[in-house]
């Protein structure tokens, strides 16, 4: 049963901007839009606010970001200029990239200085690749915890974490705390840890129904009402936006909007911003966009009411919807989860690179490295799979390694793998042959993979794809484990499998846009009136994925960039270099 909202302003005829959809680069356009002095809606189509980003890692990709100059870390932005230009194949930035780069620090301090949000540094966390002008830390910021009591009744209207990710609802964060989950059994502090979570969290569901303890994109969502709220942003669920209206002059006004299956007509004196989300579950539009065989089936791990509205929407009056990127999704490895009449899509972004897992390919042998990138992965796998069918590999683990780090949704001890292998989710065989023959596999090829594997595990050196190579690589893997940290052999039975099907994050491609966020049409003429943020607005990085959070680093900064521009409109008066609201003052960018 539908949990109603909380009470709230009447909704108003007009609003100097209306923001639809409520992920991060919504909420961080509305927040930032109030507090200059706005009046903002922001109209989110299902019960739940936090779109993507409430399933995500929280993570932020933000070069000279203010918590790395805390810990004496720095760089010029030439340094991270030429990461990017260096991961797009060009001698210049695109003006958005070089935007974002000049802003991110900028925005971070904002909202660590004057909202609820809180970040934690990502100072050990390097870049993806080791291209001219990588970092082996210091460009990296996540949402730190947040307590969801501070939203009173509000927690219930935040999408909780993705089911098959979570523990019984909770969700663990990357870093320490999943680190102490992992070692649970095998060390008491750890267990002791453990304990006191999910004590709290058993308190939480009795008490309201829910985890409070947000961790990941579920604190950084979190963070983001309770700003919203604090600064009287009006919040409307079920609201699903229709169509764009616009003036005599083509300037976008307002919206029509069907709430709770009443229609409105609301107008924007400002702007209207779309952050839909992108169309990762948008089947015509996937058809149009992806290529290759990553267009034989498509199973997104983000949400399933993220169908391109807002791109659409956007589309229909005269903007650019790009379709010359590099990758038209964000491509992330998955597994389904049997769950009634569809699967559940799980995205493998953690256990894929510990110790002890390989992935291999319908003939047995392996493809990757596979503690490269998620998006490096499904790459791989697009390439190293025939063109005319839908691509697949399996991921293979010992019972050492499935005990210690799990296998997707198959949890590790202590809990059971029988239930996993009853859905059929989980495949087991006594042996490697057993295996191999479950997965009608090759039984010679992959036993001899998985010895050549083993042997190099025991050197400390992948010497078929370099596993452990990088730092990145090293990073994902398990620090306890010498010599390669990456590298584990798979000796003891039983061994077991899951299938991996192309997924992805979200999607790439979207609404062109200038380095305001205004919407631009073919002709690069801006659309007066039409905004994109997040993952409507069609990557900055040309489709590229160089470094984890160059979803929500771009999502947010723009964010902060179009509530900047749309602040300079007539209702509020704002010089190129600083506002006042109230007392506080702040630079504008």
């Amino acid at each position: 049963m539908a949990r109603k909202l909380p009470t709230t302003s009447p909704l108003s005829q007009q609003y100097d901007v209306i923001v639809v959809g409520s992920g991060a680069g919504g909420l961080s356009t509305a927040v930032r839009a109030a507090y200059l002095g706005l009046s903002v809606l922001v109209l989110e189509k299902t019960e739940g606010l936090g779109g993507t980003t409430a399933w995500s890692g929280g993570w932020l990709w933000i070069p000279r970001n203010p918590l790395a100059t805390e810990a004496g870390i720095y760089e010029d932005v030439e340094a991270p200029r030429r990461y990017v230009c260096s991961e797009m194949h060009a001698d210049t930035l695109d003006v958005r990239a070089d935007a974002f780069l000049q802003t991110g620090p900028d925005m971070v301090e904002f909202f660590a200085t004057h909202t609820a949000l809180r970040f934690i540094d990502g100072n050990l966390v390097p870049d993806f690749h080791q291209s001219a002008g990588h970092a082996q830390g210091g460009r990296s910021v996540a949402a730190a915890p947040f307590d969801g009591r501070q939203l009173g009744p509000w927690k219930h209207h935040v999408r909780p974490p993705l089911s098959v990710i979570s523990l019984w609802g909770m969700g663990i964060a990357s870093g320490a705390d999943i680190r102490h989950f992992f070692n649970a059994t095998r060390r008491v502090s750890s267990f002791l840890y453990v304990i006191k979570r999910l004590t709290r969290h058993l308190m939480d569901k009795v008490r309201f129904g829910r985890s409070t303890q947000l961790v990941n994109g579920n604190a950084l969502v979190g963070a983001l009402l309770k700003s919203a709220l604090d600064l009287d942003v009006r919040l409307q669920t079920n609201a699903a936006v229709t169509a764009l209206t616009h003036d005599d002059c083509g300037r976008v006004s307002g919206v029509e909007v069907k709430i709770d299956g009443i229609e409105y007509s609301l107008s924007a004196r400002q702007g209207v911003v779309m952050a839909a989300g992108g169309f990762p579950h948008d089947k015509q539009r996937q058809a149009e966009q992806f290529t290759g065989n990553a267009a034989f089936g498509h199973f997104s791990a983000a949400p399933k009411d993220n169908t391109g509205d807002g791109i659409t929407m956007a589309q229909r009056v005269g903007a650019r919807i790009r379709n010359d990127l590099a990758n038209a999704g964000a491509w992330s490895p998955v597994s389904l989860v049997p769950h009634g009449k569809e699967p559940i899509h799980f995205p493998h972004l953690i256990e894929r690179a510990k110790p002890g897992i390989i992935a291999v390919l319908p003939n047995g042998k392996r493809f990757t490295s596979e503690a490269d990138s998620y998006h490096d992965f499904m790459r791989a796998l697009f390439d190293a799979s025939p063109k005319d069918r839908q691509p697949y590999c399996w991921l293979v683990a010992d019972h050492k390694a499935q005990r210690r780090w799990g296998l997707g949704w198959s949890k590790p001890f202590p809990f059971p793998t029988s239930y996993f292998e009853r859905t059929g989710y989980l495949k087991k065989g006594r042996t490697l042959a057993e295996l191999a023959s479950t997965l009608s596999l090759p039984v010679g090829v992959l036993t001899e993979t998985v010895v050549r594997f083993n042997q190099d595990a025991k050197d400390g050196i992948d010497r078929q794809f370099q596993r452990g190579a990088s730092p990145y690589n090293r990073i994902q893997g398990d620090p306890e484990q010498t010599p390669n940290p990456s590298l584990a052999a798979l000796e003891q039975g039983p061994f077991y499998a899951v299938k991996i099907v192309p997924g992805s994050l979200g999607t790439f491609s979207g609404i062109d846009t200038n380095e305001h966020g205004q919407a631009c049409r073919t002709d690069q003429s801006v659309i007066e009136g039409l905004y994109a943020v997040g993952n409507d607005m069609s990557s900055i990085f040309g489709g590229h994925y160089p470094s984890g959070g160059i979803t929500l680093g771009p999502a947010m900064t723009f964010g902060y960039r179009v509530a900047n521009h749309l602040a300079q409109g007539d209702r509020v008066s704002v010089s190129a270099e600083t506002t006042q609201k109230k007392e506080n003052t702040d630079e504008i960018l």
